[in-house]
C-alpha cells in the first residue's frame, strides 16, 4: 500500500518535518512519497532529518509520479483514495482491497481548514475517490496512522480510540490545547511525533512572549 501526501506548502516548517518525519518511521520510507513540491525544489531544500530518513519526493504532480518512480503500480481510476473531510463515506476495512495509493491534500491538520481536497478532486476528477476519517480534524500523521490501522491493521474506525482536542500540560500555569484529533496509544495518551511535544511547548512560550 502507498501513501502519497501532495506536498502544497512552500518549504518544510518544523511541525510538518518532525509529522513527515514520523510517518516515515510509521510507514518505512519505500511506502510514502511526497508529490507536487515547487518545480525548483533540490535536494538540498529537503531537511537533513528527512533525507536521512530515505524520505522520496517528486515535483512531478500526483498523476505523474510513475515518471519518476517506474517501480509504483498504475495509477487506476476509481482505485485511488484522496482522504477528503467532506467525503460522504467513511474508509472501511473493506476499502483495503479497493484502493492501491492513499492521497492526502495537506488540508488534514490545517486549523482552521483549507479546502485542498477540492483543488485536488477539481485536478484528477476521474481518478480519485474521496473518503472521510470521522467528522474532525486530524494532523497528517495522525491521519495516515488511523488510514493505516484500518486498511493494513483491519480495525474498524469506530474500533480505534481517540482523544479530541487534548491539553498539554507542561506546569501549573502553562498548558496547550491542540485543536486536532489523535490517536490513542496503549497506555491512553495521544500519539504525537517524536519531537513534537517540545515544540508545541517552545511555540507556546514564544506566543506567551509575544503578549508580554
Amino acid at each position: 500500500m502507498k501513501y502519497i501526501i501532495e506536498h502544497m506548502e512552500q518549504g518544510f516548517s518544523e511541525w510538518v518535518t518532525l509529522e513527515y518525519a514520523q510517518i516515515i518511521r510509521d510507514l518505512g520510507a519505500s511506502n510514502l512519497i511526497l508529490s507536487s513540491l515547487p518545480s525548483e525544489t533540490e535536494e538540498s531544500d529537503i531537511p537533513q532529518k528527512l533525507r536521512e530518513l530515505g524520505l522520496q519526493w517528486t515535483t512531478k504532480p500526483l498523476t505523474q509520479i510513475r515518471e519518476e518512480f517506474p517501480e509504483l503500480p498504475e495509477l487506476e481510476k476509481q482505485r485511488v483514495c484522496l482522504l477528503d473531510p467532506r467525503a460522504k463515506g467513511d474508509l472501511e476495512t473493506a476499502d483495503s482491497s479497493k484502493f492501491d495509493y492513499f492521497v492526502f491534500g495537506g488540508i488534514l491538520g490545517d486549523h482552521p481548514p483549507r479546502d485542498r481536497t477540492r483543488e485536488l478532486m477539481t485536478a484528477y476528477p476521474d481518478l480519485l475517490i474521496g473518503k472521510r476519517l470521522g467528522d474532525k480534524q486530524m494532523t497528517t500523521d495522525t491521519a495516515i496512522r488511523t488510514t493505516q490501522l484500518i486498511i493494513e491493521g483491519q480495525i474498524p474506525f469506530e474500533k480505534i480510540k481517540f482523544i479530541d482536542y487534548p491539553e498539554f500540560r507542561f506546569s501549573k500555569n502553562e498548558a496547550t490545547e491542540m485543536p486536532f484529533r489523535y490517536v490513542l496509544d496503549a497506555q491512553g495518551r495521544p500519539i504525537l511525533p517524536e519531537g513534537m511535544l517540545d515544540l508545541i511547548k517552545k511555540d507556546s512560550e514564544q506566543s506567551l512572549d509575544d503578549i508580554l
